[in-house]
């Protein structure tokens, strides 16, 4: 159909609306960036935690040591100590016993000493002297022999572990009679039980005799 525009005005073209795209490939990388960075930051906070959670534990595994160390230390110390004090006390007891056997031994080996030099003929002592477990006699006798049978009667008679001669000479003042002067020295045993003692030594004469003759 022909219109004719009798007003003489053109008719103004009606306008299109736009047509919006809706461009839906572009917010898909978007969105799985933003899961992606979501799940990260959730993964490193769970290891975060756990890591945080096992350095808590560290530091109170290692509290727990120190003072565990801490009273060892101070155990050791105590024991340290009551060493020490075990030492001093053993020795007192040591002296003690010594003190004991050499009171309880002391006239007995006078005793022994001296029978000794009775049977011995030829034989006398001019100095005795005892130090600890040492005891050293000086004395003189008219032959070597004599001197020798002495030694021997020491070392039988159990009371001593060692006996040893450190010098034997003539004595050269006196001229009218042959003498022979001897140092000896010998190391007193640990006394025995009595039971033991004279089943191994002749029993001693009970009276004192002088401790020279010749």
């Amino acid at each position: 159909m022909i219109r004719i525009n009798l007003l003489g005005k053109v008719r103004p073209k009606a306008s299109r609306r736009p047509t919006m795209a809706v461009d839906t490939g572009g917010a898909l990388p978007v969105a799985f960036i933003g899961v992606g960075v979501a799940v990260g930051l959730v993964v490193l906070g769970f290891f975060y935690y756990t890591w945080q959670r096992q350095l808590t534990e560290e530091n109170n595994k290692i509290k727990t040591l120190q003072a565990q160390k801490t009273e060892l230390e101070q155990t050791k110390l105590q024991v340290e100590a009551f060493e020490k004090q075990k030492v001093v006390l053993q020795q007192r007891v040591n002296t003690i016993e010594q003190l004991q056997r050499d009171r309880t031994g002391g006239q007995e080996l006078l005793d022994m000493v001296a029978n000794t030099v009775s049977r011995t003929e030829n034989l006398w002592l001019t100095e005795m002297a005892r130090k600890g477990n040492a005891l050293s006699m000086n004395g003189a006798s008219a032959s070597i022999n004599a001197v020798a049978n002495f030694i021997t009667a020491l070392k039988r008679s159990g009371y001593f572990q060692k006996v040893e001669i450190l010098e034997s000479k003539q004595d050269d003042k006196n001229l009218g009679l042959q003498t022979f002067l001897f140092q000896i020295t010998a190391e007193i045993a640990t006394p025995q039980p009595v039971q033991a003692r004279s089943a191994n030594t002749p029993a001693l004469a009970t009276a004192k005799t002088p401790a020279k003759k010749g």
